[in-house]
Order: C-alpha cells, then sequence, then structure tokens
C-alpha cells in the first residue's frame, strides 16, 4: 500500500508550481498525493505557506494550527511547513510551533525530499504532477526580484532575480503539451526581467515566441510584467504573434508622483501614463490587468484623489487592490511610519474597488451582442464555464454559455455570443 501525503498549497500561482514540482517527486518516490485538502486520510501532511502580507501570513498560521491540532487528536502523525513563511520566520515559528516536525524553505526541495525519504530524482525536475484543470498550466519563468519595492518583502524571502534556461523551460512546457496543456500562464515575480542574468540582456520576447512554436500550445499569457524598462520588443511580439494573448498583468500599484518614489519603483507619472499608451495604441484590443496599493505611507489624500481619478481616465479591464501593512525589514517598515489609520486605509481600498466594479459594468455592456472565442473551463448547473484570451483563470472573470446538451469538453475552443453581462461575468449562447 502506498503510503499518503497531503499537499496543501496557500498564496500565489508561483507557490502552486513548486507544490507541483514536490509532488512529482514524493510520487516517483512511491508516495500516494492528495493536495488542497482539508483531508485527513493521510497521516502526513505539508503545508505550503505563503509570507507576503498580513492577511497571508495569518492564513498560512491558521492552516498550520489545524493541522496540529489534527495530529494533537491522532487524526495525523507528521506536520511539516515549506515555502515563503517558512523561509521567512524559520526560527520564530521552530520557537512557537514545535509540534511541526520540520521548517523548509522556498529552495530546500532537497531536503523536504530526504527527510521524508526519498531522493531528488534531477532528470525529472522540469516534470510536474499538475493541479490545474488538465488544459491549463503556469510556468514558472524565474526566481526572485531585483527591484527592492519599499513595500515588499519578496526579495528577503526570495532572494534576487535568477532564470531559468530558456532550454528548460521549453523542455518543460512541452511536457505540459504533451499532456493535454493548451494555455500556458507566464509567471515569475518580474516576468519581464527574464534572462538578463544569464544572457546580459532580455529575453522574454524570444521565449514567448519560442513557447508559441510547441504544438499543443494555442494561448499563452503574460503575469507580473513590472512597468519599469518593459521591452520594447516584447509589445511588437504580443502584437504580431496570434498565440500570445492580447491580455498582460501589470502591477502599476500607483500614479502619484510623490507615492511612486516612496515606493521605490522606477517610475513616475508621465513615463506610467506613456507605457500604458504605447500598450493601447500597439494593440487597442488589450486586456489590462494591474493592481494598485493604497494607504502606503506618503499617500496623502490628494494622493489618493489623484489615483482614483487616474483609475476613472484609463479604464483598466481588470484591477486589484491592496491594503499597505507594514512587513519586517523592508525599506518602507524601517524608514517610513506607517501612520495612515486602518479604517483609512479601508476607505480608500473601498472607493477604488467601487469606481472599478462601475468601469467593468460599462466595459462589459459593450460586450453584449460580440462573438468571442473562448477556452472552455468546466461545467456548472447547466453552464458551460468559458473564458475569453482577456481573462486569466482564477483571478478574472467568466464567461457562462448555456449548454442545451452541447458536446464539448474542458480545454476545447467554442465561438460564443455575448446575451447579457454584469459587472463580473458574461453571459452567452454557442454560436455554431
Amino acid at each position: 500500500m502506498a503510503k499518503k501525503i497531503n499537499v496543501v498549497t496557500l498564496g500565489c500561482s508561483k507557490n502552486v508550481v513548486d507544490s507541483e514540482v514536490l509532488m512529482y517527486q514524493l510520487q516517483k518516490g512511491g508516495w500516494e498525493i492528495i493536495h488542497n485538502s482539508n483531508d485527513t486520510s493521510a497521516k502526513v501532511v505539508i503545508v505550503n505557506t505563503c509570507g507576503f502580507i498580513a492577511d497571508a501570513k495569518e492564513e498560512s498560521i491558521d492552516t498550520i494550527l489545524n493541522f496540529i491540532n489534527a495530529k494533537e487528536h491522532g487524526l495525523i502523525d507528521k506536520v511539516y511547513v515549506m515555502g515563503c513563511l517558512s523561509q521567512r520566520y524559520r526560527n520564530e515559528l521552530i520557537s512557537e510551533l514545535p509540534e511541526v516536525d520540520g521548517f523548509y524553505g522556498v529552495s530546500d526541495l532537497p531536503l523536504i525530499l530526504s527527510d521524508l525519504n526519498t531522493s531528488l530524482n534531477q532528470k525529472d525536475i522540469v516534470n510536474r504532477l499538475q493541479t490545474t484543470p488538465s488544459h491549463f498550466a503556469y510556468l514558472k519563468i524565474s526566481e526572485g526580484c531585483n527591484w527592492g519595492c519599499s513595500y515588499c518583502a519578496i526579495p528577503l524571502i526570495r532572494g534576487k532575480h535568477r532564470s531559468r534556461t530558456m532550454d528548460s523551460l521549453i523542455q518543460e512546457a512541452r511536457l505540459l503539451a504533451q499532456k493535454g496543456v493548451k494555455e500556458l500562464i507566464v509567471i515569475a515575480q518580474d516576468t519581464t526581467y527574464y534572462g538578463y542574468d544569464l544572457y546580459g540582456k532580455r529575453r522574454i520576447a524570444e521565449l514567448m515566441n519560442e513557447l508559441s512554436n510547441i504544438d499543443g500550445i494555442d494561448w499563452i499569457r503574460l503575469h507580473y510584467a513590472y512597468p519599469y524598462a518593459f521591452p520594447k520588443e516584447l509589445i511588437w511580439v504580443m502584437r504580431d504573434n496570434p498565440k500570445i494573448c492580447k491580455y498582460i498583468d501589470v502591477p502599476l500599484q500607483h500614479i502619484n508622483d510623490n507615492v511612486l518614489k516612496m515606493m521605490r519603483r522606477g517610475i513616475d507619472r508621465a513615463q506610467t501614463i506613456d507605457f500604458i499608451n504605447q500598450l493601447r495604441s500597439s494593440m487597442p484590443d488589450l486586456a489590462i490587468r494591474t493592481t494598485f496599493l493604497v494607504g502606503h505611507p506618503g499617500e496623502t489624500r490628494e494622493a489618493f484623489d489623484e489615483l482614483l481619478e487616474f483609475v476613472n481616465t484609463f479604464r483598466f479591464d481588470r484591477v486589484g487592490v491592496f491594503e499597505y501593512s507594514e512587513e519586517d525589514g523592508t525599506y518602507a517598515q524601517q524608514h517610513y511610519p506607517d501612520s495612515i489609520e486602518p479604517k483609512e486605509k479601508r476607505r480608500r481600498h473601498e472607493a477604488l474597488m467601487q469606481a472599478q466594479q462601475n468601469i467593468s459594468y460599462e466595459l462589459n455592456q459593450k460586450r453584449v451582442g460580440r462573438i468571442f472565442n473562448v477556452i472552455v473551463d468546466g461545467f456548472e448547473d447547466n453552464y458551460l464555464v468559458c473564458r475569453t484570451e482577456y481573462d486569466s483563470p482564477e483571478v478574472d472573470q467568466e464567461v457562462l454559455v448555456v449548454a442545451n446538451g452541447a458536446k464539448v469538453n474542458p480545454g476545447d475552443f467554442i465561438n460564443v455570443r455575448v446575451t447579457s453581462a454584469t459587472e463580473y461575468d458574461l453571459y452567452g449562447e454557442i454560436v455554431l
């Protein structure tokens, strides 16, 4: 009977990839794998934690405590903790949570496998046990970050930017395509910086073209693109390559010059606006997802009002909003007092999201009557759950299509006419 292990993944898509690599190695070593579950049928549990912001850290701690409780009640035998929280606060966690059987950082794959009596199979390091639906997968192209934004702890956790070789990424993408993956979501802390450390120049545009040559891959989308010094050739590749989705996730964080300077973003208001205009003039149908951080030290009410006006003027397709939280060891924590009250941060958050909700509704109404080629993600009641190329899985809106007995499967592409829309969803019918 196979040994059984439960790998619980918290946090971002980069953590998902780390867990998938670990699970493949464990499976090759004879373990039966379950994942993202509170199931206690597995006597060994690994929690892959997030340590990015306060809410994520709290979720990680709560999850660990739940499994410690299960261990104390004899439901499981071992609890291991890995990932960002463990990397950053290992000594404190060892002291506070002695019930945990081992703590591992973000680069401790060989060590955790060894402690589980499993050898690292280096030849299979590009292989993963996929936890996403079989038709899409994340491709993590680099680790760490060099930018040093004031509020961000990622460089403290994951270190400096380290690109993977292009050959290894192509090999991994081919393996994913052979397993049925049709959509690749390219991720890193900053995807646009890819290759600079290995090849002396940014090679993200070349990588995207190479990935598009893989048989079976139909869509490629780019996440987490830093706006400063955005490579112009990437704009051209996105414009001209039909397999690359007209979609980009580019965190702008703010628009006020003083706030951007205090954030150490390396870009100002005028450069930001010029960048957005370049993207939209090159690709008029481009969907831009962005994130903003409210309540950062130095964000006066006037600075926030400037951000709100900017969002209302430029009308982004997707917006996420975070409230500033003081993170240990960051530049902001060491140099700026966190003087904005939590209630005011929440007010700004809600005001920005309300503005975006109105924008999303208006943009979606303009899609009513249009026909889109969509990918089928799954089924819900009598609906096919689909996405356009302008929507990334798990973070963006869906297209709900009346099934009416249609013979389609997840991963299929179909043409859909949008018949109605809400703020965050489209509804449609199949066009034969």
